[in-house]
């Protein structure tokens, strides 16, 4: 059955939302024309294209399962045990713990240890691993090449996947054919080959290695890297969603009717923006954990604590980020009031409510939507700094933030375990630079001053 959390639901629902945008879109031509440009532009193929991944590990990641654990022996245990999706998809990945740490594509350990031999005769040597490289006898002979044959196979199990989606695509083309006007189509295919190779790659390489090694307790760290997908998008677009209405909302009022209106909307995003924000974040995120402390019976589980503190943290980051957009839109607010069509429109008696849903807003969208994703960026960044200075997601939860503050001492070591901060580098950059090259696509589109 399923158990979903309270951030599960507003993953879900926004994904409903945006559906239902999707098809709001498709009826109306003046909303159809700017994502038709979106999406005959090969780098907003592209980065839609590696969004779309991510949203879905991470909608794979929302959907957790409720099931009768099993023992060893595989009998039926008597307690309950609470899996995503994702979880199960990657289970060679999350049983298999080593003893520490590991390198990338190592099959002994990376610190020596103290082993006794058949003899009884000590020495300090570098131990095998429990599950990289088992498979193999002679490792240092044989491994090379056996990455290299598993590599060649993810290739063409993934050249395989994408070869079915192609015929289906063909198939589904009206003439049958691969026609050279659909740029856009061409693009999604092979971004969608790119994809499926390294998908395949991973899905042939991971059981048998750690990819980008272990951490200090012998987890995965590429287990860890993609968990940490759903706290990034959660951060990302809860926090956008709640500082989005009160930023339009107070930044078309302040601008559009000056006088009192605007001498209170000022005050109050200059009053907040005085406040340090990071010492407001913390106040609050510490508050929260103290009311969390004096009323346990709240949370049933650590996971319902973790994805509380998540949403406050998402509620706290989106009250106090709104004022950047919201003086950005009284400014464009102040200059589009004087334009002609709006005092045409103000001379012909429409109301003033009707202005701002027609002309104003749809003139300040463009300026909306690079502003969010932007943000969206930056939120992304700014849960990497509070996890690191530990006023962010709880510690018992994946993302690359925790990642970042666990690597700190991993660095001082000798030899450096580089490559928790690496994969948590990759994984970050990789979503932030994709949402950046769409935003400056979206708003090239929907941009009412663009000539077309």
């Amino acid at each position: 059955m399923l158990s979903l959390l309270w951030t599960d639901y507003l993953i879900f629902g926004l994904v409903i939302g945006c559906i239902a945008l999707v098809f709001n879109t498709r009826s109306k031509l003046h909303l159809r024309r700017p994502w038709q440009k979106v999406f005959n532009s090969r780098v907003g193929v592209i980065s839609f294209t590696v969004l779309l991944m991510f949203l879905l590990i991470g909608l794979l990641d929302s959907s957790r399962i409720q099931y009768q654990a099993v023992l060893e022996s595989g009998e039926p245990s008597q307690q309950t045990e609470v899996l995503s999706v994702l979880d199960i998809m990657l289970s060679p990945l999350r049983t298999r713990v080593e003893k520490t740490y590991s390198a990338p594509f190592a099959h002994t350990a990376y610190a020596k240890e103290m082993v006794a031999d058949a003899q009884g005769n000590k020495q300090w040597v570098y131990p095998r691993l429990k599950f990289a490289g088992a498979h193999l006898t002679q490792p240092e002979l044989e491994k090379s090449a056996d990455i290299t044959a598993k590599i060649l196979s993810g290739l063409l199990y993934g050249g395989l996947l994408w070869l079915g989606l192609f015929s289906l695509v063909l198939l589904a083309s009206k003439d049958c054919s691969y026609r050279a006007s659909s740029k856009g189509k061409k693009t999604v295919l092979w971004s969608l080959l790119l994809m499926f190779g390294v998908l395949g790659v991973l899905s042939q390489l991971a059981p048998y290695y750690h990819v980008l090694g272990t951490d200090k307790v012998g987890e995965d760290v590429l287990y860890q890297a993609i968990k940490s997908i759903r706290t990034g998008l959660v951060i990302g677009v809860i926090t956008t969603i709640v500082m989005l209405p009160i930023a339009i909302t107070l930044g078309l009022l302040a601008g559009f009717f000056s006088g009192w209106v605007d001498d209170l909307i000022q005050y109050l995003y200059t009053t907040l923006s005085s406040i340090p924000g990071v010492l407001l974040i913390a106040a609050a995120i510490l508050m929260a954990q103290v009311y969390m402390a004096n009323n346990p019976e709240l949370f049933t589980s650590v996971e319902d604590r973790a994805d509380m503190r998540l949403l406050l943290l998402c509620l706290i980051l989106g009250i106090t980020s709104w004022t950047g957009l919201c003086r950005l839109l009284r400014a464009e607010t102040l200059k589009i009031r004087e334009m002609d069509y709006v005092l045409a429109a103000q001379a012909v008696g429409v109301s003033r409510l009707k202005i701002l849903k027609q002309h104003v807003l749809p003139n300040v969208m463009h300026l909306v939507m690079i502003t969010v994703v932007l943000d969206f960026s930056g939120l992304v960044l700014a849960e990497a700094v509070l996890s690191y200075i530990n006023i962010g997601v709880d510690p018992s939860s994946y993302s690359w933030g925790n990642m970042i503050n666990s690597s700190r001492l991993e660095m001082a070591r000798e030899p450096i375990v580089w490559w928790s901060l690496v994969a948590a580098f990759i994984f970050m950059f990789s979503l932030v630079l994709a949402a950046n090259l769409f935003a400056d696509v979206v708003r090239d589109a929907f941009d009412p001053r663009e000539v077309s």
